[in-house]
């Protein structure tokens, strides 16, 4: 998909869906969250375009070298918490 081009050009969902525009926004978001699930259970079925294959390539290339960065999640947590009010 190129910049400016609309995911309708690509994919008609009222194809697939013909009542997707009488949908309220909650049914919209729970159909989403229902297809994402889906997607996420296979994700070698997802296909990554060559820049995020290159990025994915990149950041574990990174990892290896420096290994983890980052904070751990419990230091946030407590971070947070001991934030004056």
């Amino acid at each position: 998909m190129t910049d400016g081009q609309s995911i309708r050009s690509e994919f008609d969902a009222v194809r697939y869906l013909p009542h997707i525009e009488d949908m309220s926004t909650e049914e919209r978001l729970r159909l989403l969250e229902e297809l994402w699930n889906s997607l996420s259970q296979r994700p070698e079925n997802t296909p990554l375009t060559p820049e995020q294959r290159e990025e994915l390539d990149r950041r574990l290339y990174d990892l290896e070298r420096e290994g983890p960065v980052g904070i751990p999640w419990k230091e946030v947590l407590r971070q947070i918490r001991s934030r004056p009010r």
